[in-house]
């Protein structure tokens, strides 16, 4: 059985995959980790390969931020295990860019 996570993507990297403000991907492996959830929205999504992680290292970008039920998660690591809440599709893993500037 899989888990149905639902990703919301900033907008312009919602134009570049022609979708949605938000996605549904169906990741299969367990524990339900970022990077799991990654590796299926740029399978499912090609063209958003490269845009949310690094080609070679596949770390964060610097300039996008994850957000995992109102917490930043953007340094707690792309293997830590996602909550109930996102595995379940209750909530949504938030991609958002980040926002720089004075």
């Amino acid at each position: 059985m899989s888990a149905k996570v639902r990703v919301e993507l900033p907008a312009h990297l919602c134009r570049l995959a022609g979708v949605g403000h938000e996605v549904t991907v169906a990741v299969d492996t367990a524990p339900v980790t970022i990077a799991a959830v990654l590796e299926v929205l740029e399978r499912d999504y090609p063209a958003l390969e490269g845009t949310i992680r690094e080609h070679e290292t596949k770390q964060r970008r610097a300039w996008l931020r994850f957000f995992v039920c109102e917490e930043d998660w953007s340094h707690i690591g792309m293997d830590a295990v996602l909550p109930a809440e996102i595995v379940n599709g209750k909530e949504a893993l938030l991609v958002i860019g980040a926002i720089a500037g004075g």
